[in-house]
């Protein structure tokens, strides 16, 4: 089970406290406004007739008003005595405030101990949902995330009073949204906006798991509520309306692209054939594979994906794949591997590749300059030393630390603590699993802060959930245990990617108000905000928190699910992680897409990928619109851009939202020539410097890293992943402790438990803490 599975299930049973059963002041009756009578949830003939019709069944020694009433006439037959249920004693449209009428809601279904019976009141709640008009069954007001179809309308009266109404074509489905409409309809704003998901956790109707798709009904229905009540009121104060994020919008035969970010991005989706025709034919000749990030600009990952269709030795994938996939591509025959990224992914592709006996196969950087990484440079400094240092004093002690690092910094820790690697998809299952083989283990997890501490806010929800749903996470783990772990968790605090601080407040706030309804993507390194509000959306089923893979994954199973459905749909996914991700994204989406046969009764998917960029992300020249793609800009054509990645002033990083592309993974545009050039632009009332880098991680690097190999003529020395010669301290070569964490992670994802070594390190350590040998 990965970190994204984890994610789920402990955010599933995070439950917080409920509205109380009391209602000190009932009022069951309708408001007698008559301005307000257009807001009631039932025609007046349709109440009369409902009501007429569940008569009989009333008890007359019982206070209908009462919820408890009807809670004890029900218990006695549940399936029969549908008309003391909460909906049918109060009509929508009242005064009484929906913080009222939740309690009776939730008491009525907690009165169901069979889940028969509570399936059967759904079913019957659904009889008395009104008409939904037949023009309203539009794709704007369909519910994103919900196996049946559901259509939302909305509209605010004269009052301020919000109306609802919904349909599905599914009967309990209905039923969900029946219940959510006696709750809201006709209430304030304020009243729809107030009532939260976590409310509804105890509206289980039986069906297996609270997490399931039919149960999060509730949950997506009232999040499509609360949006379109954010948008009403904004509407009626006049405010301005919020300009969207820029997106792709991909369909079986096109891309559409919203906004002039998105623009840059769809570019090179459709790369020039020439340049693919090039490479292919080079790495066939010089048996070349290449390895390459997620995160690699789009004009390089264009090229790459459109090529692998002609050489198999190419591959794209998070850094510990990376690795994996360079091992194979020399089983294969490949004498040269190029990696695409920072430093310390060609260091580990060196190294494993010499663990495997292919120390022969040359490997290759994209750069004879230094390509560094913001989270590793952060493991590099003294003050990590010191949070080691600290670990090695707290015998035993674990050091867990993320794979994007340097071999130096593993192999220096791994001297000071016993350390083992771990991905942002196996973090949790790692630590789970050590705490269970040595119960009193101190836990030092770095250099990501952003993700330890979400890692800790995962822990602190699972020690509030019950030992069942607890030991479904791992069989070795209860509520004790996992308190017990919650005390003896470490996590570095000064360490971050900058490219992940983008997600901060401005981001999360605007995703509130337009994209709550959406599915939303996280990797597990984002800010605390952007965390959350994932895990609320994974919570019901609209969210994914985990690695580059789990996020890529996600998306692939949502959309082939709509493909099963063969219904007409709009799927919104909103990428918080770094954009470079959209053209994997884009390739796995149009496979699927085109994979289905064409025909006359073939549905319309669209698929939206939606790129949360802060404004700091976004910087206006004075002309609207670009005429030249990015491979062919120059200095005089660099006036004509509207949009231009980078903050206000420096690089193009700020912990505010700063350049959309990581400047250390690829370059904000490909020079045909080898230029570093700053250019200031005063023309709209401001000023900012931008430096365009040549020949990192780009194209055009690539090709001459190529077309140079073999390197008879010592030209790419400075190109050349070097092998680490030298020592650790104590005496031992830097490469061969630095990959013992590693290989002590794939012990563990082949076995799931910690190799016996890494153990007996553990608890025999060499005097301050220092592992075994």
């Amino acid at each position: 089970m990965d970190s994204a599975t984890l994610g789920t299930r402990a955010s599933s049973s995070c439950y917080f406290p409920r509205f109380s059963d009391s209602n000190p002041n009932p009022n069951p009756n309708p408001n007698p406004n008559p301005s307000f009578s257009r807001f009631r949830f039932y025609r007046e003939k349709e109440r009369k007739s409902v009501f007429k019709s569940l008569k009989c069944f009333q008890n007359p020694n019982i206070n209908p008003n009462s919820p408890s009433s009807a809670l004890n006439s029900n218990s006695r037959n549940p399936s029969s005595s549908v008309s003391c249920s909460a909906v049918t004693q109060t009509p929508l449209g009242t005064s009484e405030l929906a913080v009222c009428k939740l309690p009776r809601l939730l008491s009525e279904f907690q009165s169901l101990s069979e889940s028969i019976d509570r399936v059967k009141r759904l079913l019957h709640y659904a009889t008395l949902l009104p008409r939904f008009d037949d023009s309203a069954r539009v794709p704007s007001n369909r519910v994103m995330g919900c196996t049946a179809q559901v259509w939302l309308d909305a509209s605010m009266g004269a009052d301020g009073r919000m109306r609802f109404f919904a349909d599905s074509d599914s009967e309990i489905t209905k039923g969900f949204c029946s219940c959510l409409i006696w709750i809201l309809d006709g209430a304030f704003p304020e009243e729809v906006l107030k009532l939260k998901t976590e409310d509804l956790a105890a509206l289980n109707v039986g069906l297996a798991g609270r997490a399931h798709s039919r149960v999060n009904t509730w949950h997506n229905v009232l999040i499509s509520m609360h949006k379109r009540t954010k948008a009403l009121v904004a509407e009626r104060e006049g405010k301005p309306s919020v300009d969207p994020f820029p997106s792709l919008v991909v369909t079986s035969d096109d891309i559409r692209a919203k906004g002039s970010f998105a623009e840059a991005q769809a570019r090179f989706l459709f790369p020039d054939e020439l340049k693919v025709n090039e490479l292919v034919n080079v790495l066939k000749e010089k048996k070349i594979g290449v390895v390459a990030h997620f995160y690699m600009d789009p004009e390089v990952q264009g090229v790459l994906t459109a090529a692998q269709k002609h050489w198999p030795h190419i591959h794209i994938s998070d850094s510990l794949v990376m690795a994996d996939t360079a091992v194979k591509m020399a089983e294969a025959g490949c004498q040269f591997i190029t990696v695409l990224g920072v430093d310390f992914m060609s260091e580990n592709v060196r190294a494993i590749l010499d663990q495997a006996g292919f120390e022969r196969v040359g490997v290759y950087r994209m750069s004879n300059e230094r390509i560094g990484c913001s989270l590793a440079d952060a493991a590099d400094n003294p003050s990590y030393m010191s949070f080691l240092e600290a670990a090695s004093m707290s015998p035993p002690s674990l050091h867990v630390i993320y794979i994007n690092t340097s071999l130096q910094t593993k192999a220096s820790a791994h001297e000071l603590v016993p350390t083992i690697t771990c991905t942002s998809s196996n973090i949790m299952q790692t630590i789970l699993q050590a705490f269970a083989q040595i119960p009193n283990l101190n836990i030092w997890y770095g250099p990501d802060s952003y993700m330890g501490a979400n890692i800790e806010e995962l822990f602190q929800q699972m020690a509030i959930m019950t030992n069942e749903e607890i030991a479904e996470i791992h069989p070795k783990h209860d509520r004790d245990s996992i308190r017990s772990l919650l005390h003896r968790l470490h996590y570095y605090k000064d360490g971050a990617c900058i490219v992940h601080d983008l997600f901060g407040q401005e981001v999360v706030e605007k995703m509130q108000e337009l994209y709550c309804d959406a599915f939303l993507t996280a990797h597990f390194e984002v800010p605390g905000e952007m965390f959350s509000m994932a895990m609320e959306a994974k919570r019901r089923g609209m969210g994914v928190v985990g690695s580059t893979q789990n996020i890529l994954d996600f998306i692939k199973q949502r959309v082939q699910e709509a493909l099963d459905r063969n219904l007409d749909e709009h799927l919104q996914f909103v990428l918080g992680t770094e954009s470079g991700m959209v053209t994997s994204i884009v390739a796995a989406v149009r496979r699927l897409l085109s994979s289905v046969e064409s025909s006359s009764r073939r549905a319309k998917i669209n698929i939206e990928i939606v790129f949360p960029v802060s404004s700091d992300s976004l910087s206006r020249t004075s002309r609207s619109s670009s005429s030249q793609g990015p491979s062919s800009v120059d200095a005089s054509d660099l006036i004509n851009l509207s949009v231009v990645p980078g903050i206000a002033s420096g690089e193009g990083c700020s912990i505010h939202g700063g350049c959309a592309s990581c400047p250390y993974m690829k370059v904000t545009f490909s020079l045909s020539y080898n230029i570093s050039l700053q250019i200031c632009l005063r023309e709209v009332g401001f000023s900012f410097v931008f430096t365009l880098i040549y020949q990192m991680n780009s194209l055009s690097s690539l090709l001459k890293v190529c077309h140079h190999l073999p390197d008879d003529k010592n030209i790419l020395s400075a190109y050349e992943a070097g092998r680490f010669n030298s020592q650790t301290p104590l005496g031992k070569p830097v490469a061969d402790v630095g990959c013992e964490p590693i290989l002590h992670m794939r012990h563990f994802q082949a076995t799931k438990k910690l190799p016996e070594k890494l153990v007996y390190q553990i608890l025999h350590p060499l005097g301050n803490g220092r592992p075994a040998c």
